[in-house]
């Protein structure tokens, strides 16, 4: 993918380069940018057999499967940032306590034609009933309980989350 960054932000030149979207270098100047993975959490809340997915209403990856969650803010740790995000989101209040680690995975993140790496850290946080609200309506669109057994890889959006949930299937 080409970068659509084209000038230098301390010179102006034009004489950069920014190879893996990784590193912003300007020839004429020095100035050096490294674009770094950005943290993520992500949150498997389970009833019985079943997950919890959100319907995207926003891109990247409008309209397909999500888990709630989102990027960790600057002196945040993944948890308060997962628990954060799930209010924000749905209005959840959950505890840190509650949150069980499962795995990390990389993933894509294009946002308005800027490609951000992310890290994604997954917790899993078992729920006693499915009752659940969007209090975010700009960024889901639709809650959706699906066991884990008719989940289909095709409809959820990111790497990341479609890797996390085949392996809680086999």
């Amino acid at each position: 993918m080409e970068s659509i960054f084209k000038h230098c932000p301390n010179c102006t030149s034009t004489n950069i380069e920014f190879p893996n979207n990784v590193r912003f270098l300007c020839h004429d100047c020095g100035f050096t940018y490294f674009h770094n993975i950005a943290a993520a959490v992500a949150v498997v809340f389970k009833h019985k057999d079943k997950i919890l997915f959100t319907v995207r209403n926003m891109n990247p990856d409008k309209g397909k499967l999500d888990l709630p969650g989102g990027f960790i803010d600057p002196n945040e740790t993944a948890q308060e940032a997962a628990c954060r995000e799930v209010k924000e989101e749905m209005g959840l209040i959950i505890k840190p306590e509650q949150l069980r680690f499962i795995t990390t995975y990389p993933n894509n993140y294009l946002y308005k034609n800027v490609p951000y790496r992310t890290m994604d850290i997954f917790f899993e946080c078992e729920l006693k009933a499915e009752e659940v609200h969007i209090v975010a309506p700009d960024e889901i669109k639709e809650l959706r309980w699906i066991a884990l057994k008719d989940i289909r890889e095709e409809e959820i959006g990111f790497i990341s989350v479609r890797t996390v949930i085949k392996q809680l299937q086999s």
